[in-house]
């Protein structure tokens, strides 16, 4: 396999909350080509380099074998990365547990991942014909076959969903009923934090 090149734009060395049951470290992928309207890490948006070799990474989390269980690929949006396969086949080989957290923009290059997951955050950001509102494009199609992928796959999952200001609770209630066409019956509401910039104006 080749050797993975990987922006990576963060780490945190070490949490509790973004992969359930396991101990963890998070690597946040650069670049994204949505533009939420409430994204938290807009620093992570445009595509580059990342802030540190993915080798320096990997060599850290081999110094952490036997104190984390599973490492987080976060973002961004981390199936933007040509290399996650690669390095998501590292970090398994170095006997890590691994988790994704995306919003489902490429369908086929989550299909080729998921045998290298064990947990994935999947964020829906609305009604799948009323993404643009959210992410700037429309992508409601393809988070839709990327949602039906994960489903199918039998990979362990959340579906969680930002209620951003632009969503009403007729909103909330559409998307509702279009996952429980797909069988999903829970989703995680997580509370809209206005950004920083947006707060201290």
């Amino acid at each position: 396999m080749p050797e993975p090149v990987l922006a990576v734009g963060g780490l945190v060395p070490f949490t509790t909350i973004d992969f359930p049951g396991r101990l963890a470290a998070v690597v946040f992928c650069q670049g994204c080509p949505w533009r939420c309207t409430y994204c938290h890490n807009p620093h992570l948006l445009p595509p580059g380099g990342g802030e540190r070799p993915w080798a320096e990474v990997l060599a850290w989390l081999e110094s952490r074998r036997g104190l984390l269980d599973g490492v987080v690929f976060s973002g961004g949006e981390p199936l933007l990365q040509r290399g996650l396969p690669a390095a998501l086949a590292e970090v398994r080989a170095l006997g890590f547990a691994t988790a994704l957290h995306t919003a489902g923009i490429y369908p086929q290059r989550l299909a080729a991942v998921l045998p290298l997951l064990d947990w994935v955050g999947f964020d829906v950001k609305a009604p799948f014909a009323e993404y643009a509102r959210i992410v700037g494009s429309d992508g409601g199609g393809a988070a839709r076959a990327a949602l039906e992928t994960l489903l199918a796959s039998g990979v362990d999952h959340e579906i969680r969903l930002t209620v951003a200001p632009e969503l009403d609770a007729a909103a909330v209630e559409r998307l509702r009923g279009e996952l429980a066409e797909l069988g999903i019956i829970r989703l995680s509401l997580q509370t809209y934090r206005p950004p920083v910039a947006a707060m201290a104006s």
